[in-house]
């Protein structure tokens, strides 16, 4: 990794922001561990789960969609959408590291491939969001990563030079993704390894 970034790139989910699904599913929705895991990985492998993040339709319109498809699940699936804002978890140690990014002077945008419904609910008050000079979200021009459109449209949003932004991202297809447009990229494994990132840039 070179040292001449300026500009460093988040995704939200699995990054600023971990996911229990499985403890949702499980603790809050009462389901047996297996039964979890097989509508749990169901649900979210399924082509339409993309569909929330497109928003192409409305985000009811794709529940239903699910429900038709998933008719024994109709309840579950119902309950899940309904409460999804106890799937995420804060990284508070992660958040907190921010303004002092920014007082080393880099320059903080957000390229995540969210819903609008999802997004709200998720970042409800985190503070990261205080400190983000701009945020590209898939739902607002209906691309997603890895495709590299969104990349290419926040560079050109923000007039931000593709060499010295440093892109993190969990997902081994985004980080590729950012690679391929241009940008430096560190794959996030857990909150600890995005931690010992960040201060390393901070020095």
């Amino acid at each position: 990794m070179t040292t001449d970034i300026r500009n460093l790139v988040f995704d939200v989910g699995g990054v600023l922001l971990g996911y229990r699904w499985e403890d949702m599913l499980t603790k809050d929705h009462g389901m047996a561990y297996e039964d979890a895991l097989v509508f749990g990985r169901t649900i979210f492998d399924d082509p339409l789960w993309l569909e929330f993040d497109y928003e192409n339709i409305p985000f009811d319109e794709v529940v239903e969609r699910y429900c038709a498809k998933y008719p024994h699940w109709e309840k579950d699936i119902r309950w899940m959408m309904e409460n999804t804002g106890l799937m995420q978890v804060k990284r508070p140690d992660v958040w907190d590291l921010f303004p002092r990014l920014r007082e080393s002077g880099y320059r903080i945008y957000l390229l995540s491939n969210y819903s609008s419904v999802l997004f709200a609910r998720h970042t409800a008050g985190a503070s990261f969001l205080k400190y983000i000079d701009g945020a590209v979200v898939s739902y607002m021009i209906h691309k997603i990563k890895p495709n590299r459109e969104i990349y290419e449209y926040l560079l050109d949003k923000y007039g931000l030079n593709a060499g010295e932004c440093l892109f993190f991202d969990d997902r081994p297809t985004n980080v590729q993704g950012a690679i391929d447009c241009g940008m430096q990229a560190f794959r996030v494994t857990d909150e600890a390894s995005l931690i010992d990132e960040i201060k390393l840039l901070i020095g």
